[in-house]
C-alpha cells in the first residue's frame, strides 16, 4: 500500500462547554473536550472498572459556530476527523505538546437533557466542515427553520 490513512472516529460525551475564537476575516475556531469510557470487569475482584480517555476537539468555521450554538457540557456527539500534532512554548519556557482531533464531520447523539430523560438517543445533525455542501444537504438557515430537530 503507497498511501497512508489519518481518520479518527469518535463517540464520547462533551466535558465542558465549547470554546469558540474569531479571527480577523471571519474565521473561527472551537475547541472542547471529549470523553470516552472503556468498561470492563476486574477477573480477579469481579469489580466492574471504567477508564475514561480524554481527546482534545478543533473545530473550524462554520461547523464550530454549529458546535457552539447546539453543544453543551455532557451532550453526546460522534466526531470524525485527523489526528494533528502541535507544539508551542509555554510561559514558563518549556516546549509544550498536544495531540488535537480536527474534525471534518460530526453528528450530534444526543443532548444531556435527553439522556436524564431516558429519552433514545437520535441522530439530528451532520455538518461538514468543508464550506462546500451538496445541493441535496439544508444550509444552516434551514436546519434551523426545521421543526423535527429535538432542541
Amino acid at each position: 500500500m503507497s498511501g497512508t490513512l489519518n481518520k479518527v472516529m469518535l463517540i464520547g460525551h462533551l466535558g465542558d462547554e465549547v470554546k469558540i475564537h474569531y479571527f480577523e476575516g471571519g474565521n473561527c475556531i472551537a475547541r472542547f473536550p471529549l470523553a470516552t469510557n472503556e468498561t470492563y470487569t476486574n477477573r480477579q475482584t469481579g469489580e466492574k472498572v471504567t477508564n475514561t480517555d480524554w481527546h482534545n476537539i478543533v473545530v473550524r468555521n462554520k461547523a464550530a459556530e454549529i458546535c457552539e450554538k447546539y453543544l453543551s457540557k455532557g451532550d453526546k456527539v460522534y466526531v470524525e476527523g485527523r489526528l494533528k500534532n502541535r507544539q508551542w512554548q509555554g510561559e514558563d519556557g518549556n516546549t509544550r505538546y498536544t495531540t488535537e482531533v480536527h474534525v471534518q464531520d460530526f453528528t450530534f447523539l444526543s443532548t444531556k437533557k435527553e439522556s436524564m430523560a431516558g429519552v433514545p438517543p437520535q441522530t439530528s445533525v451532520v455538518a461538514p466542515t468543508e464550506p462546500q455542501q451538496p445541493a441535496s444537504t439544508p444550509s444552516v438557515g434551514e436546519a434551523e427553520q426545521d421543526d423535527d430537530l429535538p432542541f
